[in-house]
């Protein structure tokens, strides 16, 4: 491997449908850094080993996908606040002392929101659908916005209370969450509610299928974003007939991986143009 090229990998089960590769070769080519970027398909009780031998053959940093998040976490040595907060890691950079790992998804989220869809969530009533994995992993930076209200709601009612939990443990939770309301409610829970923007975290968009969250109601001009991209979801189709505005998770996949870009190379790359044009 040439000594200036720098090796960087997508690592998951399953990984062939992985655009990652894609997103940081364009990244690469703009800012003129040398990038070798592959996907790894990693035997999912072999995340550790896997790592450790593309460490052997020169590895930089690696993203984290399904299912290798919480593999991630614990193979770290270092954590960023976004991680100890997620439970999880997308994002690993690897020195001769350390693994640092963090988590982009929720900065990824927020960005795209915020600024390529001019929706702020200072203020605003946010609902998070889901308590998974991805669900945690956006949760603090959407704090970070202030926005008013923040609900989480979740097929089980007993995960989503554990979840909240656990994470005001946190040392900067009180902080992050004065003046925010902040609640759980289970997925069937009829109490009427309306929202300014409302974030799909399930992985209802993977099948055909999705259920309705009861109590549920859109604010004039609100947002409903699905996390998934690629389709139009049953959660994205649901929101339209309710006159919410909609959009899937690609921005998000793109920005989320510019955070990536930028804690490996210390480049913040123009994201413009792949959202325009996808890859």
């Amino acid at each position: 491997m040439s000594e200036n090229l720098k090796y960087y990998a997508v690592i998951g089960n399953p990984i062939a449908h992985s655009k990652s590769p894609d997103i940081h070769a364009q990244f690469a080519a703009q800012c003129g850094i040398p990038l070798r970027y592959e996907r790894v398909l990693a035997p999912v009780d072999s995340f550790a080993a896997t790592v450790d031998e593309l460490r052997a053959q020169g590895l930089c940093g690696c993203n984290v996908t399904v299912p290798f998040k919480l593999d991630a976490f614990a193979y770290a040595s270092k954590r960023s606040s976004d991680v100890l907060w997620a439970g999880a890691a997308n994002t690993l950079s690897f020195s001769k002392e350390l693994v640092t790992a963090d988590n982009t998804d929720g900065v990824g989220l927020v960005r795209d929101v915020t600024h390529n869809l001019n929706t702020p969530l200072a203020g605003k009533k946010v609902l998070l659908l889901g308590a998974g994995g991805a669900a945690r992993g956006v949760l603090r930076p959407i704090l970070n916005e202030h926005p008013a209200v923040v609900v989480v709601k979740n097929r089980s009612l007993d995960k989503a209370h554990a979840w909240l939990a656990q994470i005001a443990q946190n040392t900067d939770f009180a902080q992050l969450t004065q003046g925010i309301e902040l609640s759980v409610q289970a997925w069937a829970d009829e109490t009427l509610e309306s929202y300014d923007v409302v974030i799909n975290a399930t992985a209802s968009g993977l099948g055909d299928e999705f259920t309705q969250p009861q109590g549920v109601l859109f604010n004039s001009n609100a947002l409903a974003y699905d996390m998934m991209y690629g389709k139009q979801t049953g959660f994205m189709t649901w929101a339209q007939t309710q006159g919410a505005h909609i959009a899937d998770g690609w921005g998000m996949l793109v920005e989320q991986a510019a955070a990536s870009f930028q804690i490996w190379h210390g480049i913040v790359p123009d994201t413009a143009p792949l959202l325009q044009r996808g890859v």
